[in-house]
């Protein structure tokens, strides 16, 4: 006897309510996800296309070596020359820009070191003249070789002052360590403005062109890893560079400041 079709309607929504949603690990910075991004970011490419996205959130060196094991299906990271040199070693497909926002430094608001300013050299070298508390991430993140960068424009690099310190840790701990000792920090912007534990933390050096911090996303090669999930991950990457991922970006604020500016196409 043929089911009545009732009967054949609930079978059918049953299997598809069984049958699993497709899921790519992505391998991302600490400041994406502690900013609150992709908890803003991701529900909404789920809508679009029905694939869920695990998150890994390291330091940037952290989330390319996932890429060069083939632990991640997509990676999405803000160190533009090392994303450059994966490229050029074929560890990745291609690199595409997403966005981009800036680093700030925060310290004390009696910033006892004069650091405050427009100028990022400058301030360093006064940190390290006088030896202020700085706390360093030390985790090979995007962060942290900016920071770097920064220290070696200054001449410093390896003499940055008995202060400094190195945690090895994300941003979220790097600035509660700050907040706690009252010590001068290197943030991303994003981070800091959902950051709740300030204590007198303020930010004392921003707008140096040298503090823009460029974010990009990269599919891993398949021909080094088989595994990768290369059709999932590029709709990811089509997505979140297209108008529709683009707007989403952009909307994202906290008390009405915008913490990533959408910039995909730029060449950046």
């Amino acid at each position: 006897m043929t089911p009545p079709r009732w009967a054949l309607c609930l079978v059918l929504c049953a299997a598809a309510l069984a049958a699993p949603a497709q899921t790519i690990v992505m391998a991302s910075t600490t400041s994406t996800e502690q900013s609150g991004l992709f908890t803003y970011l991701l529900p909404e490419f789920r809508k679009a296309s029905g694939i869920d996205i695990k998150v890994v959130a390291v330091g940037t060196g952290q989330a390319l070596d996932m890429g060069r094991r083939g632990d991640a299906d997509v990676l999405f990271v803000h160190d533009q020359p090392a994303e450059e040199k994966m490229v050029a070693e074929g560890e990745v497909l291609k690199r595409y820009p997403v966005m981009y926002n800036d680093f700030v430094l925060v310290g004390p608001a009696p910033d006892p070191a004069r650091a405050k300013g427009r100028d990022i050299v400058e301030a360093l070298k006064k940190l390290a003249a006088t030896n202020a508390p700085f706390i360093s991430r030390g985790d090979k993140s995007g962060t942290h070789a900016a920071e770097l960068r920064y220290w070696a424009q200054a001449g410093l690099a390896g003499a940055t002052g008995t202060g400094y310190k190195a945690c090895g840790c994300g941003m979220g701990p790097a600035l509660n360590i700050g907040s706690s000792s009252s010590a001068y920090v290197l943030t991303d912007r994003g981070t800091w403005l959902n950051f709740k534990n300030r204590g007198d933390l303020v930010v004392l050096v921003e707008g140096d062109n040298r503090l823009f911090n460029q974010y990009g996303v990269m599919v891993v090669n398949p021909a080094r890893h088989p595994q990768t999930k290369v059709a999932e991950a590029q709709k990811f990457v089509d997505w979140v560079i297209s108008p529709a991922g683009q707007s989403v970006i952009a909307g994202y604020k906290i008390a009405g400041e915008q913490l990533f500016f959408s910039n995909a196409g730029t060449g950046k």
